[in-house]
């Protein structure tokens, strides 16, 4: 605090019962200054063997005191008995411990963000790989997050939100668009590799720009639009030599992006006035279970019900394995979608937004080394041009154009 006179930092361990200091055990001759410029307190202010470089006093004015007044007792303390301002060691070790602190919080996080993703992916991958049912997959995945959203809010590990009517109106469209884009992801992924699929996916910012710009009216600026040129170069160049390319994989990819980031202007149109009492993961939580109620009877009624262990048995399928890849895919699925709101309740959506694209490199590389995908030089720099055009986009979205003057 600026206004006080004395500041005394948390670090300092101060006795909560005060001692007297012994004379025989001290002697402030050796220190004091030459005899023009001694003080009566001496003793009391070299009472503490704490190193005081950082805390500045002043001769002026107020300075220090110079004898102790007899009206008021002075009291009885091991610590520093000094007038120090605001700027003392203890005022600045307290925000930045706090500051590691958080730093470190907010590194776990994005390596859980990461982790969760490269294992979703693989598990995914694996599963999609025995099991050619993408609806079913995404059904399940849906209905494994709906138990841990319904465990959370049961136990009060989150609060369970009151929904109006009119608010799961507008939640219903998004619930629709998340439900369609993780169903054509599933396809991509079972039709192409991994690393395929998240380069194409790196096509977002380019869906994100057109669709602000045809139903919100935000258009882009010179800067966004020349980031763009490279994403769109670079994914173009990737699919040219992919070695897994087919065109189902490819079209359910560019379907994902579109639906992904339909949801996200879905958001900014509708959910304006009626989202303010939602939070990020609250509504996360609404949708995946919207989206399992979507999703059953379309994938009933696509695929039948397949995901018995008769049926896997008669199909030649390891069950244990397949059930237990698809309950660590599910979990992990939406393990990396809430952490993911968690960092963006503590970061900004630029540092989000960069973050996002590290990791679509480290699940893509992951990716390549786990099954051991083939990877042309040209196929890696199309992908490598394609994400350094995202981590483009994301730094320059955030200059705003200069204001007209009239």
């Amino acid at each position: 605090m600026q206004s006080s006179a004395i500041a005394f930092s948390p670090s300092l361990s101060l006795s909560t019962t005060p001692r007297k200091l012994s004379a025989r055990g001290f002697n402030p001759l050796p220190v004091l200054p030459p005899p023009q410029h001694r003080f009566s307190n001496g003793p009391a202010l070299f009472a503490s063997t704490r190193r005081v470089s950082p805390i500045t006093c002043s001769l002026k004015q107020s300075g220090w005191i110079s004898g102790p007044n007899p009206a008021v007792p002075e009291p009885e303390s091991d610590g520093l008995v000094v007038r120090a301002t605001a700027e003392s060691a203890g005022a600045a070790e307290t925000p930045g411990s706090k500051s590691f602190a958080d730093t470190l919080v907010l590194g776990s996080l994005f390596g859980l963000w990461y982790l969760f993703n490269i294992y979703f992916n693989i598990y995914n991958k694996q599963v999609l790989k025995a099991f050619h049912y993408p609806m079913t997959v995404t059904l399940v995945q849906f209905a494994v997050g709906t138990v841990l959203v319904v465990f959370m809010w049961t136990f009060n590990l989150y609060k369970r939100p009151k929904i109006s009517g009119g608010q799961l109106a507008a939640i219903l469209p998004l619930a629709l668009v998340h439900t369609l884009g993780n169903l054509f992801t599933n396809m991509s992924l079972g039709k192409v590799a991994v690393s395929f699929t998240h380069t194409i996916k790196a096509m977002e910012p380019f869906f994100s720009v057109v669709l602000s710009a045809m139903f919100l009216g935000e258009f882009p600026t010179p800067w966004v639009v020349s980031s763009l040129l490279p994403i769109v170069g670079g994914v173009a160049l990737a699919s040219m030599t992919e070695s897994s390319f087919n065109w189902a994989g490819f079209w359910s990819a560019m379907a994902s992006n579109l639906t992904n980031q339909s949801r996200n202007v879905l958001s900014k149109k509708f959910m304006v006035k009626k989202e303010e009492s939602l939070d990020n993961i609250t509504l996360f939580s609404i949708i995946t279970i919207m989206s399992l109620f979507l999703m059953a009877p379309v994938a009933i009624f696509m695929e039948g019900v397949k995901f018995t262990p008769s049926h896997l048995q008669a199909a030649g399928l390891n069950v244990k394995q397949l059930y237990t890849r698809s309950l660590l895919a599910a979990l992990c699925f939406h393990a990396y979608q809430q952490v993911s709101y968690m960092i963006l309740q503590r970061v900004s959506p630029v540092t989000h937004s960069v973050g996002n694209c590290v990791k679509r490199v480290v699940v893509i590389v992951t990716s390549v080394l786990f099954f051991r995908t083939p990877v042309s030089p040209i196929n890696s720099l199309g992908t490598g041009i394609a994400l350094a055009g995202v981590f483009l986009y994301s730094r320059v979205k955030r200059i705003k154009p200069k204001p007209k003057t009239a």
